[in-house]
């Protein structure tokens, strides 16, 4: 039978796009403006053996006039069964709103989402998977909430549910060990009778109970993955060293590794630990040792308060090992502060490998670009295992239908 087919739009490093491959779908098109992400997106395509990876991954802007001409050229005419992808988020995510909100409500990212929407016209798949953060459901610009223009726009010639209840989904719901919300909106053409669009919410299985899960809801669903299961089989590395290595032996010795590697000897790639200063070493020796928040730290121990007095009480933040972590975001390019690792003696941030897994990305993965581009791809992306899951309902529903 042949392969169900996908195009990626605002592609990022593939994080979406490696839950359909993983699912057994085909890539005819990727689209991405970020040089870096495109060479990551074309180093991923050849591992899966794809031979015109060089042309499929289109290094543009989806708002010039060629876009479209230039997707066709690769799709070369073939049938196209679903197109997925999320417009940038930072225009709608809140984090973004509380630090600027004037300059978030003219930025130009706000109407990205058009550019999805012609696209998506032009080829008429039969479903459609546009994946965003919450802070769309109320994001304003010039006074008009911005949910409202996008559901009207995916809506006109699909069908589509605008309930939060159905399109908030927590990741860590589905075997990624990081919490992290996102609204999935999944559209199916209007002409098609043989699925309704909540088929593909019903057929989007939760596989796991987070920390927040009422207990009434965890009967028959596995416990979250924790940080420990995700990266506590990972060498040691102090900061500022380097332990990546060509033959690292894989214990994949819970459910959670076996399903983003293979065990045995192969490379681990990207193991490399920051430099910190002494003061900030100390500080988050301290905050592990004692299970404490950077706001207990500065109370109960004042000669760590930091000399920047916008620090807030989680500027520093411990992801600890019993539990899963908290979302990882594009700025761990910048510092890692939020992203303490567990371990006292190695008091320092996560390491590239490290984001990879908490975000479940397998160890095979290869990142393109300098140390913080590899960050920057891993926050933006879509965790691979969540992707996967979307893909499963997907393709099961396609199969519904009268080819």
């Amino acid at each position: 039978m042949a392969k169900y087919t996908f195009i990626d739009l605002f592609a990022g490093c593939g994080g979406l796009s490696e839950g359909f491959y993983r699912m057994g779908f085909q890539a005819l098109a990727h689209v991405e403006i970020n040089h870096w992400a495109c060479e990551t997106l074309r180093k991923r395509m050849k591992y899966y053996g794809y031979k015109d990876w060089g042309n499929e991954v289109l290094e543009q802007d989806i708002t010039s006039d060629d876009c479209i001409a230039n997707i066709d050229k690769v799709v070369r005419g073939r049938k196209v069964d679903i197109i997925i992808g999320g417009p940038p988020c930072q225009a709608y995510s809140t984090a973004g709103r509380v630090r600027d909100c004037k300059r978030m409500a003219t930025d130009s990212r706000n109407f990205l989402f058009e550019s999805y929407v012609k696209i998506l016209h032009h080829y008429n798949p039969k479903f459609f998977v546009f994946e965003n953060v919450t802070g769309i459901l109320s994001a304003k610009v010039n006074g008009g909430n911005i949910f409202n223009k996008v559901v009207n726009a995916l809506g006109e010639n699909y069908n589509i549910t605008t309930d939060p209840s159905v399109l908030v989904h927590n990741t860590a719901d589905f075997g990624v060990p990081q919490l992290r919300k996102r609204v999935i909106i999944m559209g199916v053409r209007k002409d098609i009778t043989e699925v309704s669009v909540m088929n593909l919410y019903d057929d989007l299985k939760k596989t796991h109970w987070n920390p927040d899960t009422p207990d009434s809801l965890r009967a028959g669903l596995s416990r979250y993955v924790s940080v420990k299961e995700a990266i506590g089989d990972l060498p040691p590395v102090e900061p500022g060293h380097d332990a990546s290595m060509n033959d690292f032996d894989y214990p994949c010795n819970n459910d959670f590794l076996k399903r983003i590697g293979k065990l045995g000897k192969r490379p681990l790639y990207d193991h490399i630990a920051r430099r910190h200063n002494t003061l900030d070493r100390e500080r988050f020796a301290v905050m592990i040792h004692n299970h404490w928040s950077f706001g207990q730290l500065r109370r109960e121990m004042p000669q760590y308060e930091h000399e920047h007095a916008r620090v807030f009480d989680n500027s520093y933040v411990v992801q600890w090992w019993d539990l899963p972590s908290k979302t990882i975001l594009a700025h761990i390019h910048k510092d890692g502060f939020q992203f303490i690792h567990p371990d006292e003696n190695q008091a320092r941030s996560f390491t590239v490998r490290e984001a990879a897994r908490i975000q479940s990305f397998p160890d095979d993965f290869e990142f393109v670009g300098s140390r913080g581009e590899k960050y920057k791809q891993i926050g933006n992306a879509v965790p691979p295992l969540f992707a996967e899951a979307i893909a499963k309902s997907i393709k099961k529903n396609l199969n519904k239908i009268k080819q």
